[in-house]
């Protein structure tokens, strides 16, 4: 068990670090820089070592650096059963290093099969270790009950997709309902669970996933969800500038709170690492783009 509470956490992560920037670590094949070895087939021992090698350079470059990781479960998955255990090492060895671990698996169900998603995923100790957890609520708030009863037993949080980054997010989350797009609907059911769970300063573990493309959007949740810590992705790449990343989160006294802003192509794949020589000049690159990401949002 965590031995304090996620949000407190997540404000901790956000004032050590000075930025409420989050690497997403997405081990894409096609995309890795050759120096850390043959990605060519999947599953082979080759591939699992240079993706073991590159997440973990990709977590020691985001030491201190950002706020949070942000692993996409589907790219370990696609390598098969050793890929998902260089995803556990990888969740273990950040957490055990002191960094908040967002696992970006998208899970739901019902019943029982939801309480063993929760198992897997969900706290420092589950096989796959993390601080919070990205869920899907399709199915109905009910599906939540074990996720939040896990989360609320180790002090984890979770993040549900409520209005999403992708063009066509409106299409289902824009629809009609009793006068208010869905994803409204959907914030307002979230509402009281996460006032229900907020630390000493009014900050809850239950928050949200809502895309930095849509800045009004973000900004109409934040009055729905005051205390909900935002996940906001479709920062850089996808084309949304630091100004429209931050609309959903709140400034104290020491800067930008309540919220994670991801880049995962603009940390991990910049242009100029792409062509590195070597581990050394790899680095330089990633420890520049995470500065101008974390110059840009303070500019904001």
């Amino acid at each position: 068990m965590a031995s304090t509470h996620f949000a407190t956490r997540l404000a901790n992560a956000i004032r050590s670090s000075g930025t409420p920037l989050c690497m997403g670590i997405d081990p894409h094949p096609a995309m890795m820089p050759s120096l850390f070895g043959d990605v060519s087939e999947a599953g082979h021992p080759r591939t699992i070592r240079a993706i073991s090698d590159f997440t973990m350079a990709c977590l020691e470059a985001a030491r201190g650096r950002v706020a949070a990781i942000k692993p996409q479960a589907a790219f370990f998955e696609a390598q098969g059963p050793d890929g998902m255990r260089v995803l556990a090492a990888l969740g273990r060895a950040a957490v055990d290093s002191g960094m908040l671990v967002i696992m970006d698996a998208k899970r739901n169900d019902i019943g029982s099969t939801n309480a063993a998603y929760a198992q897997a995923w969900i706290g420092h100790e589950a096989p796959f270790p993390s601080d919070a957890l990205t869920v899907n609520t399709y199915l109905g708030l009910d599906t939540l009950e074990p996720l939040l009863a896990r989360a609320d037993a180790v002090g984890a949080g979770l993040f549900v997709l409520t209005r999403t980054s992708n063009p066509g997010a409106g299409a289902l989350q824009d629809l009609d309902v009793g006068g208010k797009p869905l994803f409204h609907n959907l914030a307002e059911q979230l509402a009281p669970l996460a006032t229900a769970r907020c630390d000493a300063a009014g900050r809850s573990a239950l928050g949200i996933v809502a895309g930095a493309t849509w800045p009004d959007e973000a900004r109409a949740l934040r009055a729905i969800l005051p205390s909900a810590p935002f996940l906001v992705p479709g920062f850089g790449a996808q084309g949304a500038g630091p100004a429209d990343a931050l609309a959903g989160l709140t400034r104290d006294g020491d800067g930008w709170q309540n919220g994670l802003i991801n880049s995962t192509r603009g940390l991990i794949f910049p242009k100029s690492a792409a062509d590195a020589g070597d581990i050394a000049s790899w680095r330089d690159a990633i420890d520049q783009a995470i500065s101008d990401s974390c110059a840009a949002l303070a500019s904001v």
